[in-house]
């Protein structure tokens, strides 16, 4: 009997190799560490944003209505609930990039306004933030390429003769994917560093 049933788990091991169920596992278990390394940039971004704020603040508070966006956007940004299914949920993903990509608005009109301030720019402080939250998006960039590049594979397994017989069998279903108007804006992070600095505001436009 225990002959047998050495004989029965063995010829199933096979089996589901052959079928692809076990390389199914393996790229499923794949786009979710890939999908964790992009919540650790994003989280990494969201984190820099009250100190980038309260920084800028230090020397342009009239520039409320930028600083107020900033801070809108990064709560809206907490504000989406981060759950398991997600990376399977076409809405909440859409969702999820929406308020990033809010953010990233946001602060690249941040990283414009600083130019206006001289004293800004040479506050070292503020020369660290910005150093950060320019490696942040590059960082977030690279995690998001990944991502897509392992949901791309995923689905295209799946897909694929006998592996999307084996993967309807047990549940396995196609993910959505991040979603781009133009290609290059998943493989070139936001510029966060200007070398121009635009003129400094006259005192008029100070008060």
């Amino acid at each position: 009997m225990k002959t047998l049933r050495l004989f029965v788990l063995s010829l199933l091991a096979v089996l589901l190799t052959g079928c692809g169920y076990n390389a199914i596992q393996r790229q499923d278990e794949a786009v979710k560490a890939s999908w964790s390394e992009v919540l650790n940039q994003y989280q990494r971004r969201a984190d820099l944003v009250p100190n980038l704020v309260n920084t800028v603040k230090g020397y342009a508070q009239h520039e409320e209505r930028v600083l107020t966006e900033v801070t809108k956007a990064r709560a809206r940004v907490g504000s989406v609930q981060v759950t398991p299914d997600m990376i399977d949920d076409a809405a909440k993903l859409k969702q999820f990039q929406q308020a990033q990509g809010e953010l990233s608005s946001a602060l690249s009109r941040l990283m414009v306004v600083s130019e206006r301030y001289p004293d800004l720019k040479a506050n070292g402080l503020f020369q660290n933030l910005q150093a950060q939250l320019e490696g942040t998006e590059n960082r977030i960039t690279v995690a998001r390429n990944r991502y897509v590049k392992s949901v791309q594979e995923y689905n295209s397994m799946i897909r694929t003769f006998p592996n999307n017989l084996t993967a309807k069998m047990f549940g396995y279903t196609v993910k959505p994917n991040f979603s781009v108007e133009n290609e290059k804006a998943i493989s070139t992070a936001p510029t966060v560093d200007f070398g121009t600095a635009a003129p400094a505001p006259s005192a008029s436009a100070a008060h």
